[in-house]
């Protein structure tokens, strides 16, 4: 598998890709565009794995990436989108680290080095950025703000041992840990040995079953096999789908994805 960094000779396409996420905002490096960015991301480009259960493989470099995501208009998971996400704000002038983190299950233990890739914005202040984590926080968070940072909900990002975990506030008003992360920066090859384990191992929750969903205005719209579920200000639809046939249908209807082998 080609792990290679970035191919240094890719210009990359930055009208394109605005076009793509349908940002017409600010481009200058600043913590107003930044925001709009990742919301801008998170609206536009969907979280899917369907790469990975389509039989393709999925190459850690720029330019590969670009012609998925923005000339195919797919989406993709964290390494993908995070990774690409860097590029655009390395071209538009910001100062971008791509950061290793563990993810937590449901129990609470946070899993290996790499297991996702998370984003480091370096402006006045120091920024998470994230659009690789499927339904998490919508506009970046101040990583050295250690009080509630609220949104459409509540996050916090706090300190344990020599890492930072970032948790968000439940509607039960319990707090879930997502992650933890340190500081220190990477490149796509770093991420290369947890990417092919996503994308080949049984024990992987990517392989296990196939997942398409991005933010709406109002909530959140996904494809998860044979479901399809909604969230519309807080209220929750779920429907069964009869075939294959309607989830290809809907999956281009609300994605804009056709899978082709």
């Amino acid at each position: 598998m080609n792990t290679n960094h970035f191919t240094k000779t890719f210009s990359l396409d930055i009208a394109a890709y605005l076009e793509r996420i349908n940002y017409r905002g600010p481009q200058a490096p600043t913590a107003e565009t930044l925001r709009a960015l990742q919301r801008a991301h998170l609206l536009a480009v969907p979280f899917e794995n369907l790469s990975i259960h389509n039989g393709q493989r999925i190459i850690l470099e720029e330019e590969a990436l670009f012609d998925k995501v923005i000339t195919r208009r797919r989406g993709g998971f964290c390494y993908e989108l995070n990774g690409l996400f860097a590029a655009l704000l390395r071209a538009l002038g910001f100062e971008v680290d791509m950061l290793s983190a563990r993810v937590a299950n449901a129990a609470g233990e946070f899993g290996p080095d790499f297991d996702h890739m998370t984003l480091m914005v370096r402006l006045d202040q120091r920024w998470l950025a994230d659009v690789g984590f499927g339904d998490s926080f919508l506009e970046p968070l101040l990583i050295d703000k250690r009080e509630e940072q609220v949104q459409d909900r509540a996050f916090k990002i706090v300190t344990d041992s020599d890492r930072l975990v970032l948790w968000q506030r439940e509607k039960s008003y319990e707090w879930k840990a997502q992650y933890s992360f340190t500081l220190q920066p990477f490149t796509f090859r770093d991420f290369g040995e947890m990417c092919h384990y996503h994308q080949t191992s049984a024990q992987s929750h990517f392989t296990q079953k196939r997942v398409c969903t991005r933010a709406t205005p109002q909530g959140r719209i996904t494809l998860s096999e044979l479901r399809l579920i909604t969230t519309e200000n807080g209220e929750r639809n779920e429907e069964i789908l009869p075939d294959e046939q309607e989830y290809a249908r809907l999956l281009r209807q609300h994605f804009g994805i056709v899978m082709t082998n």
